[in-house]
């Protein structure tokens, strides 16, 4: 029995943030009825494409069911009142003030719902200065920092390859769903949750607002080096590069004794993790000029077998590949609405030593409409 069953959760939420935040919690057995414009979630039209059916809306989208509403049509918007009255939670990722228009806000569901759970995902937030300012996972990567830290020093700016900010506010999403649950089966009443993009960016870049807070100083772009810590970051071998992450004394001696260079350790400029991110660079070149000697597969060898952390640098379609992916079964095969066999990455938590699977295929749009309220019909009868 997974944790979230017997839970009902109403979505209104179109593209990344919010999809991401409904999907996790359909993963941990809640109900999650996705609520879609007559056009659908605009991420439907996302490629790639197989057989007309976005797989980038597949992958966020798995274990839920879909309704189409007109919420500009009367009919259409009492029954998404109808909707959110048989649940236990909402969640919803439309620019403040929209959902107030339709009467769907959290000030005004719980005053009939005291015990509902409300959880509002936002690019700045529900009210300030910016609130009403539209974002995307770029701008927001712009505005919080992520890319005053992201790239090689002195290029140009870059943003991180992931969406980090869009998934991260998801996270902190259903985070904040379950602790109202939570709270609710305390019988403390339910709460409304203002997740806003820009503070969930800034909440993850714990080790970067610190720095500055401790410094005073901007934190700077290292490329794959670390501010604080050497040697850790990507090394140049013979034929590519690899990742080596020798975060403390005895794995730095490990280095010095595999390269052959065992005069390092005493070097006044190695002597130390912050003396190493100091003199980083001179340390880079160094190493390089050992590692160039010998092919990466020879030193991600030789590391691993010390026990020093390193790895190859994979693309994706390597790192799907990895036998450890495939012992912790990560990727499974899921059809598409029309019959067509993909695969995904599923939820990655293991509970009970077991998988946490798919329940339901990522919906066809609107495929639950008729089923969804012909159950609620039923209910208002008993």
């Amino acid at each position: 029995m997974l944790p979230l069953e017997g839970v009902r959760v109403i979505e209104f939420c179109e593209v990344a943030a919010g999809p991401f935040c409904g999907m996790l919690l359909a993963d941990m057995g809640a109900d999650v009825i996705k609520v879609e414009r007559l056009e659908g979630d605009g991420m439907r039209q996302w490629p790639p494409l197989s057989e007309g059916y976005s797989e980038n809306f597949a992958s966020v989208n798995r274990n839920k069911r879909s309704v189409t509403l007109d919420l500009k049509n009367p009919k259409d918007l009492q029954m998404a009142r109808e909707l959110v009255r048989s649940a236990d939670a909402v969640i919803e990722n439309y620019r403040p003030g929209v959902m107030a228009r339709n009467g769907l806000d959290y000030a005004t569901l719980s005053k009939d719902q005291p015990d509902l759970v409300y959880a509002s995902i936002s690019a700045f937030g529900q009210t300030g200065p910016r609130s009403q300012q539209g974002g995307f996972d770029l701008t927001l990567q712009a505005i919080a920092g992520v890319m005053s830290v992201t790239g090689d020093a002195g290029g140009a700016p870059v943003k991180c390859g992931v969406p980090l900010c869009d998934f991260v506010s998801g996270l902190y999403g259903a985070f904040s769903v379950v602790c109202g649950l939570m709270k609710v089966r305390e019988k403390k009443g339910g709460g409304h949750f203002d997740i806003s993009m820009l503070g969930a960016t800034l909440a993850v870049a714990a080790l970067q607002t610190s720095q500055y807070f401790g410094t005073g100083v901007d934190p700077v772009k290292l490329g794959s080096a670390h501010p604080r810590n050497a040697p850790y970051q990507a090394f140049r071998a013979a034929d590519g590069w690899f990742a080596l992450a020798a975060g403390n004394n005895r794995l730095w001696a490990q280095v010095c004794d595999i390269v052959k260079l065992p005069d390092l350790i005493n070097d006044p400029r190695f002597t130390s993790p912050a003396m190493r991110a100091k003199n980083q660079e001179a340390l880079r070149d160094i190493l390089e000029t050992v590692f160039q000697l010998e092919p990466k597969a020879v030193w991600l060898e030789r590391f691993g077998n010390a026990g020093v952390p390193s790895g190859e640098i994979n693309t994706y379609s390597e790192a799907l590949a990895d036998p450890q992916v495939d012992h912790l079964g990560l990727v499974q095969p899921l059809e598409l609405p029309g019959g067509h066999r993909t695969r995904t990455v599923i939820s990655p938590l293991l509970m009970s030593g077991e998988n946490i699977g798919i329940r339901r295929n990522p919906p066809a749009l609107g495929a639950h409409t008729e089923e969804v309220f012909a159950s609620l019909r039923v209910a208002a009868a008993q």
